[in-house]
């Protein structure tokens, strides 16, 4: 199993990314969240999920575990397929898809292109007590997206912050409920709780 690819970005399309890792490239069909957090870099890691069928090895590609442990809980469910697990990681947020599970809000799920009353159903049957029990990377109460997080922990890293403190930082401040959606915010108030 290949558990994550780091390399360059030689392609990058809403769709798919091609990741040149020790020569050798390779394909990964990436969702539109991953896409706008990698869009900007030139290079980076991908988290992967290799999906088997008859006809094909297709590899997928994930910025964040929160958005790869999701995708694997989705393709559990009887009758969504990758492609429909991409296509609601690509129309909303990993905690959005989390909290509307979670609250059993068919009709948000609906919403999704492919995800009928019955499919939408199902998937909250399934899925609820998984992720209620499961530590899903994800902070269902903020709206926040992973990847402003994210970019808030490399900038504290890349400031000389230890990689554990800088988490508990952010965490401190992303609980704290305030509705900071700009990266140079969540790094000030992080700098103010160490």
């Amino acid at each position: 199993m290949i558990a994550f690819l780091r390399g360059d970005f030689v392609l990058k399309t809403p769709a798919l990314v091609h990741v040149e890792a020790g020569g050798v490239g390779y394909e990964l069909q990436i969702s539109l969240n991953t896409y706008s957090s990698i869009q900007d870099l030139d290079k980076g890691v991908l988290l992967t999920y290799l999906h088997i069928r008859e006809d094909a090895h297709i590899l997928y590609g994930f910025f964040d575990r929160a958005e790869k442990e999701l995708f694997i809980l989705l393709i559990s469910v009887s009758g969504v397929g990758a492609s429909t697990a991409r296509m609601m990681l690509s129309s909303m947020r990993p905690e959005e898809i989390t909290r509307a599970i979670l609250q059993g809000n068919a009709r948000q799920l609906e919403s999704i292109k492919g995800i009928g009353k019955k499919s939408a159903e199902r998937i909250i049957l399934e899925l609820r007590d998984k992720i209620g029990k499961s530590k899903v990377e994800t902070n269902i109460s903020s709206l926040i997206d992973n990847s402003l997080e994210q970019d808030a922990l490399n900038a504290l890293i890349a400031l000389g912050i230890a990689r554990p403190a800088a988490e508990n930082a952010i965490r401190k401040v992303m609980n704290e409920g305030s509705q900071t959606y700009k990266v140079e915010d969540i790094i000030k108030k992080a700098l103010k709780t160490l």
